[in-house]
């Protein structure tokens, strides 16, 4: 059986797969300051149902490098950078530990300049004062000759726990991209692996033996081995839970629009016709372009602890959210204090949600239903407003799917879907603000958990081909074989695809039939004083993001 776990803003929701359905679940309150506690309780919840010999795999959706991000709660980082003739390093400063060093390697990979090495010592003196104990190094075509990021690590070595380097995330182009990513997985490094190491304990400890995954930025999933060495790659992991959820439980063949609402934000996702759309190049992390592949999605802050606030503009709900509901606790009105009082639900203490909504009515000239009707209105008209932002945003621009590019293609939503945990209490009130028809779908409070669950592994592998050379090789593999000068991008990428269904079957994936996507290829000749000398082919292959389709039958419902 599958286990999958999403640790949410407000809530960390859990459910226990098998062949034929659901077989367990759990929603308990996501402890904040301790995210284990969360994750912990959940296992125990399933665990004291389901028993521990069964479960053969747990996939984690998690919050904590995004909200580490977001809050500033990130560790200083010690960067590294050379760039070269024709680029300036310190236009993509970032932190206040940032170091430039001179140095050139070509977009042949030809080392034009050695790496000013004192540089590199004085940058490392001033992080040894500023106790800085994790760093970044970035060159500028590193993807073609990591030469200059290896020396920066060797020399680094003495004072770093962890250095990351540029080359590492992917072999596209893109300083700046590769800067803010090497940058952003160094800053989060210590704290995710703090959190991993809790995670491996907490598991063994109740007896369990899974392999243990992390879901991916871009909906797939990754062992919590490498995840380690790459947390950046789980940054709006919980996102694309909640996409993969609805690949699970939905049969979707339209243009759609896709609602998570949770107690936090509400998350969204358009799909174009089946398949929902990529940020092909990257998505910005606090305004930062990176190379993190990912699902389109945006997060709002509104959801069902959303505060509500009385402004000379009207009334307002979120984006911030101070505390649990008024019914369980809470110290400030929200918007299930006021579903409560407009009777939409019944939901904790419903007569602290009405005397904290005529507390906050009092002195702006309105009772407490009409107030909660206004709080109401804006939330549902905020969520309205942003989707067709949304859409008009990806309509701007091509249109790229995890399947391909849709030239031309505009995107039209023919249905909203919603799911999380105030999904069925709001829809008949979307439904009155949105001329899309509005699905509620079965398992809808946890069909995040259940996205996680079923998300297919994306293992991937990596060619590098120089027929200057005769030499191709998969690093990840530990192949290295001869290639003759004809060889080219066409032969490069049915070779990854091979060598990588070949790979997904000897781990004994239970998906080993899923289809291979080239995700990254680059071909570039090799030329001396007029001559072509070969060409540099770098080619990467991984199984597409999708849901495993052996479970998914058990799950699916007619929306």
């Amino acid at each position: 059986m599958l286990l999958g776990i999403d640790v949410g803003g407000t809530h960390t929701d859990a459910v226990l797969i098998g062949r034929q359905g659901i077989v367990a679940m759990a929603k308990i309150k996501t402890d904040h300051d301790n995210l284990l506690v969360s994750i912990k309780d959940a296992l125990e919840s399933i665990v004291s149902v389901a028993g521990p010999e069964g479960v053969s795999r747990l996939n984690l959706s998690t919050t904590l490098s995004t909200n580490a991000i977001v809050e500033g709660d990130t560790e200083p980082v010690g960067m590294f950078v050379s760039g070269g003739p024709g680029i300036d390093p310190a236009l993509y400063r970032v932190g206040d530990h940032y170091f430039t060093a001179e140095g050139c390697i070509d977009h042949r990979g030809e080392e034009t300049g050695p790496l000013d090495e004192a540089a590199v010592a004085r940058g490392m003196e001033a992080c040894r004062e500023a106790g800085v104990s994790v760093f970044a190094a970035v060159s500028k075509f590193s993807t073609r000759n990591p030469a200059h990021e290896n020396r920066i690590k060797e020399l680094v070595h003495p004072l770093a726990d962890y250095v990351a380097m540029g080359h590492d995330f992917s072999g596209r182009l893109g300083f700046g991209r590769r800067i803010n990513t090497a940058y952003f997985n160094s800053a989060v490094w210590r704290l995710y692996n703090r959190f991993a190491d809790a995670v491996q304990k907490s598991v063994l400890s109740m007896g369990l033996r899974p392999r243990i995954n992390v879901l991916k930025a871009d909906g797939g999933t990754m062992p919590l081995s490498m995840s380690r060495q790459l947390p950046i790659q789980s940054i709006l992991s919980g996102p694309a839970a909640s996409v993969m959820g609805i690949i699970a439980i939905c049969d979707i063949r339209e243009d759609a629009v896709i609602l998570d609402i949770g107690g936090t934000t509400t998350d969204m996702a358009v799909f174009a016709g089946s398949a929902p759309l990529v940020e092909r190049e990257g998505i910005a992390i606090s305004g930062r372009p990176t190379l993190v592949r990912a699902l389109r999605v945006r997060s709002i802050g509104v959801g069902g602890d959303s505060a509500i606030h009385v402004t000379p503009q009207g009334v307002m709900v979120g984006p911030r959210r101070l505390g649990p509901p008024m019914a369980f606790g809470g110290a400030h009105p929200t918007l299930v204090d006021a579903l409560n009082v407009q009777n939409v639900i019944a939901y904790g203490n419903v007569a602290a949600s009405f005397t904290g909504m005529a507390a906050l009515a009092e002195g702006s000239g309105l009772d407490p239903e009409t107030l909660a009707d206004y709080a109401i209105a804006a939330a549902v008209n905020k969520i309205r407003e942003e989707v067709a932002g949304f859409v008009r945003e990806i309509n701007d621009r091509p249109v790229y799917t995890i399947y391909e590019m849709l030239e031309g293609r505009k995107v039209a939503p023919a249905k909203v879907y919603v799911m999380g945990g105030p999904a069925l209490a709001l829809s008949a009130l979307l439904q009155d603000a949105f001329s899309q028809e509005v699905v509620v779908p079965e398992n809808f409070a946890v069909a995040n958990a259940v996205g996680a669950a079923l998300a297919r592994p994306t293992f991937s592998v990596e060619l590098f081909a120089d027929t200057a050379r005769g030499r191709m090789v998969v690093p990840s593999l530990g192949l290295s074989r001869e290639v003759g000068r004809d060889y080219d991008l066409a032969a490069a990428e049915a070779d990854a695809t091979a060598l990588l269904r070949e790979h997904v079957r000897y781990l004994g994936a239970e998906d080993d039939e899923a289809p291979v996507e080239t995700v990254e290829r680059s071909s570039f000749n090799m030329v001396d004083d007029s001559t072509f000398l070969g060409r540099n082919i770098r080619v990467v292959c991984q199984v597409r993001p999708g849901v495993l389709p052996q479970y998914r039958e058990a799950v699916t419902c007619p929306c």
